[in-house]
């Protein structure tokens, strides 16, 4: 059984395994103004009901219990598509008004981040994230089903100006139609002074038909940029970070290769997720969810969620086992799920 909370006792979420999660991601909504084809199908999915998506209010209460009573150090705002959260600006404030102060972070696709990056710094956002898979106008329409490369960039240039930093640039690249653009994008990431992610593409798509035979893994990624990049920057110093770091030769300016599937990083895992809906899961391939929402809107105490909380992560997993041959995906895709 898990440690009982008192009010403002500090608990840790630990697992049986001694990893600490300190890193709550916490998803604002399923849905998205993007269609991309490794993410959803063209209609879109059956989005979450109103009712069930948790309140500003219940964000933000959660979020105090994990930083004040949990240990948590950094809030990463995901979806879906958080800036399709009307008051996305009002709720970074209200998180950063918490004592700690937990580092702010945002995952976006950055449409309409153009208009609201300098509103979202000021507000208290420190880090933000941008999926970029391409730098062509025509792979990006075939990927995403919507022509708005152009919103996108827009929106990476903004937040750069806005002064978060750093700027992350998530990319995926899928065989036969934008794996050709490796040293582009790199090309691109230096001249516009942004941190370029390279991330294999993993089991999270709703239609369940990722195959592991025609993912880009990180050897061929890293073959690509080939005489370009040197050695891990970081090897010894990575700690939690999911990216291997590789200095492009002759500057200072490094790029990310996030191996999740080939060379997956689970023992070092310092992350927990909150769902649109209130559901926490300790492992993005998490198969079973716990429920902090009913008994959040039934009147439980911050010391009754933080035990709850903790019991949730304890029985975390040692792994996501992609690479056992029992694999299920989980039910739930990454849109649902909160990156």
């Amino acid at each position: 059984m898990p440690a009982e909370a008192t009010e403002r006792d500090q608990l840790v979420l630990a697992d049986a395994y001694g990893r600490v999660a300190t890193d709550l991601r916490v998803s604002l909504t399923d849905r998205c103004n993007l269609r991309c084809a490794y993410c959803m199908p063209p209609e879109g999915l059956d989005w979450l009901p109103s009712a069930d998506v948790l309140t500003d209010d219940e964000i933000v209460r959660l979020i105090t219990v994990g930083v004040e009573l949990l240990g948590i150090t950094t809030v990463r705002l995901t979806g879906g598509e958080p800036l399709l959260r009307k008051n996305l600006e009002l709720l970074v404030g209200d998180i950063a008004a918490l004592s700690p102060v937990p580092e702010i972070a945002l995952t976006t696709n950055g449409i309409g981040l153009a208009a609201r990056a300098e509103k979202l710094a000021a507000a208290g956002l420190r880090r933000i994230n941008v999926s970029l898979d391409t730098l062509d106008p025509e792979i990006f329409a075939k990927l995403s089903r919507r022509r708005r490369l152009s919103d996108v960039l827009d929106g990476i240039a903004a937040a750069r100006e806005a002064g978060l930093q750093p700027v992350k640039i998530n990319t995926v690249l899928l065989r036969g139609v934008n794996d050709h653009e490796a040293f582009d994008l790199l090309q691109w990431a230096m001249a516009e002074r942004v941190q370029l992610r390279f991330i294999e593409q993993m089991p999270l798509d709703p239609q369940h038909g990722w195959k592991r035979d025609e993912m880009i893994t990180a050897a061929e990624i890293k073959q690509q940029l080939g005489q370009h990049v040197e050695d891990p920057k970081d090897a010894l110093t990575r700690g939690s970070a999911p990216a291997e770091l590789f200095r492009v030769a002759g500057t200072d300016y490094s790029v990310g290769i996030i191996a999740s599937v080939t060379q997956p990083f689970c023992g070092a895992c310092d992350r927990v997720r909150l769902t649109a809906d209130g559901q926490i899961r300790n492992c993005l391939f998490a198969r079973t969810e716990s429920d902090l929402r009913t008994p959040l809107r039934s009147g439980a105490s911050d010391a009754e969620l933080a035990a709850l909380w903790v019991a949730a992560v304890a029985g975390k997993k040692p792994g996501h086992g992609i690479n056992d041959p029992s694999f299920l995906q989980p039910d739930r895709p990454m849109s649902a799920i909160g990156g």
